[in-house]
Parts: structure tokens; C-alpha cells; sequence
């Protein structure tokens, strides 16, 4: 029995007092009570880890009152399990070595068996549901097959992922067949996650608006499709195509209870092309947790009153800034928890 249930509701459509509310990146780097386990391990220590990975994913649950926990993890540890050799190096984020440039390197990803290669994940999700003791649903997740693929081929994050994109139209066949493999892996790696306990996944396709239209339909929907498919029977599923606004409405009917907004699509605009079947997420600009809470109550509320309290969880348009002040950030939280419909700016 979860106690606050807020976020379950609202993924299934069912009425609510007030939209629920958590952030994406909110168990870790703006925490200092994360950057002292920071100090301690490694990152990778940190994710593999259960008994970190339950006191990290915890972290804002205790400290802001958000309404979910989002499991602690990374998206690289698809592809690592995959075979290829991930460092997540100091102010460079990470890197990969040997990344795939030629489309005869795509067969040097394996497909594992996850409940060996991820067994750590599972293990991390019962130690959390132990910890979190019932009290608010837990998010499990994914890196979507395309953001995967560009780190693999670029190597390294990038603001364009220009190789990435380049290799796609250079050598389609074997683009499509990397995005495959990726994609049952992520499957089978997410239906494990719900056979640990966690109650709904979201999927992060954090580059997809970098293939504009004609790239997305090719590289990034039809796998954020399948992922939805072959989940949605299992639990919610949120797909969040950042920055994809032209996905809107073809993702409609992929089988997700929802679908993140990132702060540059309009509410009004996303509630139209998704003709107000699905739960939205988001879309406050993470800059704004920058400001002062009385600016952070203020946006929060037009937030919510452009996208309606109904089928919504208040969340940001991306992660949270590591810069952003502990107070801000449960500014944020409590603004939500204290939205009323009669408020007038």
C-alpha cells in the first residue's frame, strides 16, 4: 500500500486535490548531503551499490517532501553492460572508449542477460522500496535508444552529437540495427525493474530533438514506440522525447500513460497535439529554481493553471541545476503541495 499515491493517480487519469510533484535529478548533485557520499565513492561505486543507491534515491523524499522517488542510476549502464567501457570522468562527464564509428563495431555490443550484467539495479530497487517503507511510489528508468546511441558513436556528451546524427544517415541499416539491439536489452532491462517492485518507468530520450522531424520518425519514435508497447501492460510508462514537440501527437498512441514537456513547448500547445488523452509532466525552466521562492511560487502556479491539475505531475522542463539552491528546490515542492485552484495572480 503506498501512502501518498498522488503520482499513480494522476498516470491513470483518476481526480486529484493537486498535481503531484517530483524532479528529474533530484537525488544528487545540488544535495549536499549527496555531494558528502560524493566525497566517499565513485560513481559508479555510488550506482552499483544497493545500500547507496536506497540512502541516495531517499535523499529528497526526506529532505524536500517530493511526492516520488526516482531510483538512482545512470542511463550508461545499458550500454556498459552491453560491453563497452564507460568512464565518468571529473568536470568532462562521460567518456567512451572505442566508440562505434564503423558499422561492423555495432557487433561488438552484446545482448545480456540483464538479471546477471544489472543484477545490482534490482538489488537497488528492493533495498529502496525497504527504505522508502510504502511512503511514495518509486520510478525505475531507462535512456531511450536513440540518446544511447549517441554517446556510443560520439563518444563523449556533446551539445550537437553531430557524429551521432551523421552516422545515422551515413549508414542507416547499421544505425537501425544498433537502435535494435539497444532497444530489447531496454526492455528486458525495465520489465525486470518491475518485477523488483518499482511502480511506474519513465524513458529519457534527452537528445531527441536534436534529429528534427524526419530523424525522429527514423531513429528515435518507432523504439520509444516499442518500449512503450511492451511495457505499458506491465505499469505506467512516461516517455520524455525532450525537446521532440513534433512527436507530441504520434506518441499519443504508443501506449504511455504520459509524456515529459520540456520548458520550451507550450502547455496549451502540448495538451492540443496530444488532444488531452495522456497525463503531460513538467515544463518549468530549471533557471528558475535559481531566482527566489517567491518568483519560483509564482511560475509554479501559471504552471499549473496552463496545464490543469488533471492528468499532470509537476516536474521541470530538465534536471535540476547542480547549482540550485536546497531551499529553492523545496520552494518548488511546496508550492505545488500547496496550489489551490481559487489562487489569482
Amino acid at each position: 500500500m503506498i501512502q501518498n499515491d498522488l503520482l499513480l493517480k494522476s498516470l491513470q487519469g483518476e481526480p486529484v486535490n493537486r498535481p503531484p510533484v517530483w524532479m528529474m535529478r533530484q537525488a544528487g548533485r545540488f544535495l549536499p548531503s549527496y555531494q558528502r557520499l560524493r566525497e566517499k565513492y565513485d560513481f559508479f561505486t555510488r550506482c552499483q551499490t544497493p545500500e547507496l543507491v536506497a540512502d541516495i534515491t531517499c535523499l529528497p523524499v526526506d529532505e524536500l517532501g517530493v511526492d516520488a522517488a526516482i531510483l538512482f542510476s545512470d542511463i550508461l549502464v545499458v550500454p556498459q553492460a552491453m560491453g563497452a567501457h564507460i568512464d565518468m570522468q571529473e568536470g568532462r562527464g562521460p567518456v567512451i572508449h572505442q566508440p562505434i564509428e564503423k558499422p561492423e563495431d555495432v557487433n561488438r555490443l552484446e545482448e545480456p542477460d540483464v538479471t546477471h550484467t544489472l543484477g545490482y539495479v534490482f538489488q537497488g530497487i528492493r533495498a529502496t522500496l525497504e527504505k522508502l517503507n510504502g511512503r511514495v511510489p518509486l520510478i525505475g528508468f531507462a535512456g531511450a535508444p536513440w540518446t544511447l546511441l549517441c554517446y556510443l558513436v560520439e563518444g563523449k556528451g556533446s551539445a550537437g552529437f553531430e557524429q551521432a546524427r551523421a552516422f545515422c544517415y551515413r549508414y542507416p541499416d547499421a544505425a537501425h540495427a544498433l537502435l535494435e539491439k539497444i532497444t530489447r536489452v531496454t526492455i528486458a532491462y525495465l520489465q525486470h525493474q518491475v518485477k523488483a517492485g518499482v511502480h511506474c518507468v519513465q524513458v529519457f530520450d534527452s537528445w531527441a530533438g536534436l534529429l528534427g522531424p524526419e530523424g525522429f520518425r527514423q531513429f528515435a519514435e518507432p523504439y520509444l514506440q516499442q518500449i512503450a508497447r511492451s511495457l505499458s501492460a506491465f505499469c505506467p510508462v512516461i516517455l520524455f522525447p525532450k525537446g521532440a514537440w513534433f512527436g507530441l501527437a504520434s506518441l499519443c498512441h504508443s501506449g504511455a500513460a504520459a509524456i515529459g514537456i520540456d520548458w520550451q513547448t507550450d502547455a496549451g500547445f502540448a495538451r492540443k497535439a496530444t488532444n488531452h488523452q495522456l497525463t503531460l509532466q513538467g515544463n518549468l525552466d530549471p533557471v528558475v529554481l535559481l531566482t527566489d521562492p517567491a518568483t519560483i511560487r509564482r511560475q509554479t502556479f501559471r504552471m499549473i493553471q496552463a496545464f490543469g491539475k488533471e492528468k499532470y505531475i509537476a516536474n521541470l522542463g530538465h534536471g535540476i541545476l547542480p547549482q540550485t539552491p536546497v531551499e529553492n528546490a523545496r520552494a518548488f515542492v511546496q508550492a505545488v503541495q500547496s496550489f489551490s485552484e481559487s489562487w489569482i495572480d
